[in-house]
């Protein structure tokens, strides 16, 4: 969120707590005024409405995975270790912000208000490409397969993570994941593991 200021990026962060406890129809932007301890009128300054505030976050969101995936490009590893790396970036990232990720895919997905998702996108692609990088340098190097569907990666990643989140209940009691601790620990490593293990699957499975 480094392109805020002090007092907007207290604001998003406020924002982003109500949004994930009372969804985005259950925050009204006096509730984010309250909260953040400021008047409504500072919101409609800095963001103009609550669906732009929402835009605003959506972007700081996906914005702060892209410096990581720079960095991670110029790190001297291996493309697999590339690869493991990205996708525990993508696992963290979206296991600590899984409400808002939810909250962000229900309002672009349902469509009940017209959010403008061009911003959105242009950080979506920015992040494929440097997949994209990542993968191309295995395959001239000649460890990941020629024909792969780059574009499918992500949502594989992500499908595989939130249909765990989804069916928290059935997983917590098949794999005896009573506590916060043990949840969070079987995200970390074995979900994180498996979706690894997929993906590097992908990138090598001969057909």
């Amino acid at each position: 969120m480094s392109e805020f200021n002090d007092k907007q990026h207290e604001i998003l962060l406020v924002a982003e707590r109500l949004f994930s406890e009372h969804g985005f129809d259950g925050t009204s932007v006096r509730d984010i005024a309250k909260a953040a301890n400021i008047n409504v009128a500072m919101i409609s300054y800095y963001f103009g409405s609550k669906e732009k505030l929402l835009e605003a976050l959506i972007i700081a969101r996906i914005a702060g995975l892209r410096l990581q995936i720079e960095n991670l490009h110029k790190e001297a590893l291996s493309p697999f270790e590339k690869i493991d790396k990205l996708i525990e970036l993508y696992i963290t990232r979206i296991n600590k912000n899984k409400g808002m990720y939810q909250i962000i895919h229900f309002e672009i997905s349902s469509k009940k208000r017209e959010i403008n998702c061009e911003s959105f996108n242009e950080v979506k692609r920015y992040n494929l490409e440097a997949l994209r990088d990542i993968i191309e340098e295995g395959q001239e190097k000649g460890v990941f397969k020629p024909n792969i569907n780059i574009t499918l990666i992500p949502p594989t990643v992500m499908g595989t993570f939130f249909h765990f989140q989804m069916n928290r209940t059935f997983y917590t009691e098949l794999l005896e994941l009573d506590t916060e601790e043990k949840y969070d620990h079987y995200i970390k490593n074995d979900l994180t593991k498996h979706i690894q293990k997929t993906i590097k699957a992908l990138l090598t499975y001969e057909e």
